[in-house]
């Protein structure tokens, strides 16, 4: 068995013992994939789940939507926030926490750790939006961005030689992780993708940020998005997920994949600590 293999087969074993996605939140992806789906439908099920409910109904009257008066009718809360909406709160925070239940890393606090991937998400989202992205599918690309460095949790301590020799060398991670590792980050957040049975938009956008070309087709401008919001919050040092030196020779394809200017990139720079600081509400984290 080489390098590769027995390094697989040891992040596989901490890849299966981490939590499982909750009946509901499987429940809740399952019924928002259909085309018919009602607000109702969904009611039915989260309102099974007082955590899940309590989630919604608290952000529904959070700082991040402001309303007048106080709701608490779950259909009225899933009316108002939308399907889309509902199930990307379901599905991230259920994610969150099932990340917080993994043994604790030293290489990457996972406080900074999110604060990172909530920057990206964020960043996704406000691209998509520039790009005049359909409003139900801009949701997604905050989850992708969100879940993007997923793969760098099973690391575990080992992952502090890679830090430490990425930045001394100043090169980008994914580089340093092959060549002390044997695998990426990709690699393995492709095994949580598939524990999780996410989709295969969200498991692109995981798997290829780092090379966008290889998505299928119909998810290279997300996964490109993803990486150009990746390429933002590295280099303003919004959180932490490791990587301090951003591959800048990217840079140009992942612009022309995404369909956005560096213009616009940054122009939306006053916007981002704001959307950040809703969406860690909305995240509750």
């Amino acid at each position: 068995m080489n390098d590769r293999e027995t390094r697989l087969k040891k992040i596989q074993l901490f890849v299966d013992k981490m939590p499982s996605l909750s009946t509901t939140v499987s429940k809740v992806l399952e019924i928002c994939s259909r085309p018919d789906t009602a607000p109702n439908d969904l009611n039915k099920v989260i309102s099974l789940d007082p955590v899940l409910t309590g989630q919604v109904l608290k952000l529904i009257n959070s700082a991040y939507y402001s309303l007048m008066n106080k709701v608490t009718s779950l259909t009225r809360a899933i009316i108002m926030l939308g399907l889309n909406t509902v199930k990307n709160l379901a599905l991230s925070t259920a994610i969150i926490r099932s990340v917080g239940q993994t043994k604790k890393s030293k290489a990457l606090p996972i406080k900074h750790f999110w604060a990172h991937s909530i920057g990206v998400g964020v960043m996704a989202k406000m691209l998509a939006a520039e790009r005049d992205i359909p409003l139900g599918e801009r949701e997604e690309y905050f989850v992708a961005g969100l879940l993007h460095d997923l793969g760098k949790i099973p690391f575990g301590d080992e992952y502090i030689d890679v830090l430490k020799t990425a930045r001394m060398s100043q090169r980008p991670l994914n580089e340093v992780e092959l060549e002390l590792m044997a695998v990426d980050h990709t690699d393995v957040g492709r095994m949580i993708a598939e524990k999780w049975k996410l989709n295969e938009a969200l498991t692109d956008a995981i798997c290829f940020h780092h090379n966008p070309r290889e998505a299928a087709p119909e998810n290279q401008v997300l996964a490109a998005t993803v990486a150009l919001a990746d390429f933002y919050v590295c280099l303003f040092d919004i959180g932490n997920a490791g990587n301090r030196f951003p591959d800048d020779q990217r840079l140009e394809e992942i612009l022309e994949i995404s369909g956005i200017d560096w213009n616009t990139v940054s122009q939306l720079s006053e916007k981002v600590e704001e959307e950040i600081t809703k969406a860690e509400i909305f995240l509750q984290v």
